[in-house]
């Protein structure tokens, strides 16, 4: 016999008691300039989806992708700082 089961987690997954805790609002706060490189980035190929990149477009591309390298380089160095700063002799 097959058992129906109802969906309360799926319904109750977003409930007042589920709230971001301090840590993962803290987490998001670092890696908002990675997110916002990584959505200037995708604007950037989103214009040229339908039709051909001119130059400014490739310039525009280009500098988002560098943009976004460097917020992604800068997150892994405070990370890696973060680590080595407990009193390394």
């Amino acid at each position: 016999m097959d058992h129906i089961v109802t969906v309360q987690d799926a319904v109750t997954a977003f409930a007042d008691f589920m709230e971001p805790t301090a840590a993962e609002l803290d987490a998001i706060e670092r890696e908002m300039p990675v997110i916002l490189a990584d959505v200037e980035l995708l604007d950037a190929q989103i214009v040229t989806l339908d039709r051909t990149p001119t130059e400014l477009d490739v310039r525009r591309i280009r500098r988002a992708r560098r943009r976004a390298l460097a917020a992604r380089v800068a997150l892994l160095n405070s990370a890696a700082g973060a680590n080595l700063s407990g009193g390394v002799a």
